[in-house]
């Protein structure tokens, strides 16, 4: 996904110094023709801001969103859903109660959900929140550099904003995978996702209209959590909402005249892409020796 921050300088082994892996495109492709077939149902407990942005992304591309974010209701519906999403965007004590219940489901089930931990590092509650669920093991953790960076224990960035290029959060993105066990998604003007085994992919595909339209980067995440009910692999899920989303939201840019025709946009363009043009014309990156 496109970020706010310029991309660094590129260094060895990184995009553009190996040729796309056709491979990763069919499979995104695939991916996203299984999930128009399974129409996962996923659970967000999101913040309050992104909420009909995020549910209109998620029935967009072919999936079924459900906010269930109440302590009582958290545990139960994880048991039901496809999906999980947990973001840490507006952390109330009644989100933070529910995302304790649903994490807590998901794992006991040996099933896949994301953290998305926005403004991490920079505000206590939040980054108390994120790094104790980072312990329930989720299956992806996506943000954007700044972020992740914050969550490894680091400095994060100036609230839901990067400060940071995508690789400088490498070796964040690294020990989370470690201790977690999850592949990591950073986004940036090229995004990186990490699989647990140190192999990464780059998706060089977006456009900066995609951070200025709120809950941009949040949808990801829910895209990634209903990718994961029709890929067990957690990294090739993220690679492919990554592609799915971000390609689409090319094709918006070319559409629209702004900011608010964007957003409209970009839901018509997940409605409508298919999976022979992701296969056509995604341009994924596998890092060659990165472990």
């Amino acid at each position: 996904m496109r970020d706010a921050v310029p991309p660094p300088a590129r260094p060895a082994g990184a995009e553009g110094t190996a040729p796309p892996d056709p491979a990763l495109a069919e499979d995104a492709a695939a991916a996203l023709e299984d999930l128009r077939t399974a129409a996962p149902l996923v659970q967000c407990i999101t913040n309050a801001v992104v909420t009909n942005f995020t549910a209109n992304v998620l029935l967009a591309v072919g999936a079924s969103p459900a906010m269930t974010d109440i302590q009582g209701e958290g545990g139960v519906f994880a048991e039901l859903a496809d999906g999980l999403l947990v973001n840490t965007g507006t952390p109330t004590a009644e989100q933070r109660g529910a995302a304790y219940e649903a994490v807590g489901a998901r794992r006991r089930a040996g099933r896949a959900w994301v953290l998305d931990p926005v403004a991490v590092g920079v505000l206590p509650v939040r980054t108390a929140l994120a790094r104790d669920l980072l312990q329930h093991r989720p299956a992806i953790v996506r943000g954007n550099a700044s972020e992740i960076i914050g969550l490894a224990g680091g400095a994060g960035g100036r609230g839901t904003d990067a400060t940071h290029g995508i690789d400088a959060a490498r070796d964040a993105a690294a020990a989370l995978a470690g201790q977690a066990g999850a592949a990591v998604a950073v986004s940036g003007p090229v995004d990186l996702v990490r699989a647990p085994d140190g192999a990464v992919v780059r998706v060089p595909h977006g456009t900066p209209l995609l951070t200025r339209v709120t809950g941009g980067g949040c949808a990801l995440g829910a895209l990634m959590a209903a990718f994961t009910a029709v890929r067990a692999d957690a990294a090739a899920a993220a690679v492919a909402a990554t592609t799915v989303y971000t390609l689409a939201a090319e094709d918006a840019a070319a559409d629209c005249g702004g900011p608010g025709s964007f957003a409209v946009a970009l839901l018509d363009r997940l409605h409508t892409i298919t999976p022979e043009r992701i296969a056509a014309r995604a341009g994924l990156v596998r890092e060659a020796g990165a472990r």
